[in-house]
């Protein structure tokens, strides 16, 4: 099934390292002044869609696709504005470092043996991968970024004009600053991607959908 929902309302850089001083606080801890973040450090009070693992922010005129089976495990979320469209991914990662460079290596050379150029550009989250990918309905480009966190990664792939555009992100941009990750405790496979699910009251309209339609 298909789930859509619009919402209404150089180095790589871990998120610790983007972190930044609160301006007049002296010994506080840092601020971190954007995401994804952890569910441990999250305290704010916005809208978020929960799918599990993953807390999508509600942002004005961002469509939020779902792709799920029937029993409400998602297999793909991806966010619509305009013409521009992220995908996103959150995967298990160890407590002593990153996986984003292991595995943006991995993307690069899995999409150089496809035929596909690749190319790893400094932006705005650390070390990105922009390529070009032959479709049926052209050439296709794409721009992979990743954030590490605590025990996890966020994997981002931006489409549409956006991938060789940065500045015309917009709100998409802000639906991934806003991003809370929730981990939880279970002992995970690194790489291994975490649980996404619908939330209860969608998951309980999927299913009763999917049974009227046996019963047509």
């Amino acid at each position: 099934m298909i789930f859509s929902r619009k919402r209404s309302d150089a180095e790589r850089q871990t998120r610790d390292e983007r972190a930044v001083e609160a301006p007049d606080q002296g010994d506080a801890a840092p601020t971190l002044v954007r995401g994804p973040y952890d569910i441990s450090e999250s305290h704010d009070d916005v809208q978020r869609l929960d799918l599990g693992s993953l807390h999508i922010p509600a942002i004005a005129e961002v469509e939020v696709r779902v792709q799920a089976d029937p029993q409400g495990v998602i297999q793909q979320v991806v966010l619509v504005h305009g013409d521009n469209a992220l995908q996103l991914g959150v995967f298990a990662a160890p407590r002593s470092e990153g996986i984003w460079d292991e595995v943006r290596e991995e993307i690069r050379q899995s999409l150089l043996r496809d035929g596909a150029s690749a190319q790893e550009v400094a932006g705005e989250y650390g070390p990105e991968l922009h390529a070009q990918v032959r479709t049926p309905d052209g050439v296709t480009n794409l721009r992979f970024v990743g954030v590490d966190g605590p025990r996890w990664m966020v994997r981002g792939v931006f489409q549409g004009p956006v991938a060789t555009d940065p500045a015309l992100a917009g709100p998409l941009v802000e639906c991934l600053d806003g991003l809370v990750v929730d981990r939880g405790q279970e002992a995970r496979p690194v790489r291994e991607p975490l649980p996404l699910r619908l939330p209860a009251e969608i998951a309980d309209q999927a299913g009763d959908a999917a049974g009227e339609a046996r019963q047509v």
